[in-house]
C-alpha cells in the first residue's frame, strides 16, 4: 500500500494524515480484500472494485462516493493486463492496482511534474491524462503494421497475410471498444449527478472527453484502412485466380478441335477411306499441328494473354 497527500505537490505519506487532506491510496486486489481499515474511508472502502475483476471502463456515482474500473488494451512486459479499480470521495482518491502501473506513473509524475491543483478530481483527471499519454504512440505502431502488410500484398508477398490481419483487426477493434467506454465514463464525470466536481474540474474532464474523441477518431480511421489493405489483398487474390482461369481457358480452346478430330475417327463406320490410306495418320497429325498454331495465332491476334 502507498499513500500521498493531494495538494500543491504530490508528497508520499508515512503516517496517519491530518484532517482535512485530500489523500491518493494504491492498494492491490489482494490488499482490498483485507477489509483494510483507513481513516476517512471506514465505511466506503469496502465498495473499491478491485483490478481484479475490472473488466471494462466505467463509473458508478453514489450518494456518497463515486466507483468504476478503467481496462486498457495493453499489457505489461510480463503479459500482465493493465487494469485499475478506483474510488473517489470528496477528500479521498483510491486506486487498485494489481500490475505496479499506477505507482509508477505517480512516480513519474513526482519527478516530471510534481506541482498539482489540490483535489481529487483534478488528480484524476492528471491520472487518465497519464493513462493515455502514450497511446498515439500504440495507434502509430498499428499504422505501421499496415503499412507493411500493404507493402507486402503491393510486391506478391500473400503468405501469412489472413493471420497478421486478423490480429491487427482484433488489436484495432480492443482499442475503439476501449475509447468508447472511456468516453462514457467520462460523460458520466461531466453529467456530475451528486455535484462531486467544480466548474474548473468539469472543464478538464471536458478537454479530456475531446482528447479521448480524436483518439478514438484515429483508431477508426486505422479500422478503415485495415479494410482497404484487406480489399487490396482481395483485388490481387482474384487477379491471380482470373489469370489461373485465363490459362485453363487457353487449354480448353485449344484442346477442344483436337477432341473433335478423335471424336471423328473414334466413330465405327465400316466406310472411312482415309483409314486405309498411307499418309492418313500423318495428315491427321499435320492437321492436329496446324489446328493448334491456329488457335494459339488468334488468341495472341485476339490479345487474349
Amino acid at each position: 500500500m502507498y499513500q500521498y497527500r493531494i495538494g500543491s505537490n504530490l508528497t508520499p505519506l508515512s503516517g496517519k494524515p491530518e484532517p482535512d487532506t485530500c489523500v491518493l491510496t494504491l492498494l492491490s486486489s489482494e490488499e482490498l480484500d483485507q477489509n483494510l481499515q483507513l481513516p476517512g474511508l471506514e465505511q466506503v472502502l469496502r465498495h473499491t472494485p478491485t483490478a481484479r475483476d475490472a473488466r471494462v471502463c466505467k463509473a458508478e456515482p453514489h450518494r456518497n462516493y463515486l466507483c468504476g474500473t478503467i481496462v486498457t488494451p495493453r499489457h505489461t512486459k510480463e503479459k500482465a493486463p493493465i487494469a485499475f479499480g478506483y474510488l473517489m470521495t470528496p477528500s479521498h482518491v483510491v486506486l487498485s492496482d494489481d500490475a505496479g502501473v499506477a505507482h509508477a506513473m505517480i512516480q513519474r509524475l513526482l519527478r516530471e511534474n510534481p506541482q498539482m491543483e489540490k483535489s481529487p478530481g483534478s488528480f484524476f483527471y492528471t491520472f487518465l491524462e497519464l493513462i493515455i499519454a502514450k497511446d498515439m504512440h500504440h495507434l502509430q505502431e498499428l499504422e505501421d503494421k499496415l503499412d507493411q502488410l500493404e507493402d507486402q500484398v503491393l510486391a506478391g508477398q500473400l503468405e501469412g497475410f489472413n493471420p497478421k490481419m486478423t490480429a491487427i483487426r482484433k488489436e484495432i477493434s480492443n482499442w475503439i471498444r476501449y475509447y468508447t467506454q472511456l468516453d462514457d465514463m467520462v460523460c458520466e464525470f461531466q453529467e456530475n449527478e451528486n455535484e462531486y466536481f467544480d466548474e474548473h474540474e468539469l472543464r478538464l474532464f471536458h478537454m479530456e472527453e475531446k482528447r479521448i474523441g480524436r483518439l478514438k477518431d484515429e483508431a477508426q480511421m486505422l479500422r478503415e484502412y485495415g479494410l482497404q489493405v484487406r480489399e487490396l489483398f482481395q483485388a490481387e487474390i482474384d487477379i491471380r485466380q482470373n489469370n489461373i482461369m485465363k490459362i485453363l481457358t487457353i487449354v480448353t480452346t485449344i484442346f477442344l478441335p483436337l477432341s473433335l478430330v478423335a471424336g471423328w475417327y473414334g466413330m465405327n463406320f465400316t466406310n472411312m477411306p482415309e483409314l486405309t490410306w498411307k499418309y492418313g495418320y500423318p495428315a491427321v497429325i499435320g492437321i492436329s499441328v496446324l489446328v493448334v498454331l491456329i488457335c494459339l495465332w488468334v488468341m495472341k491476334k485476339k490479345k487474349f494473354w
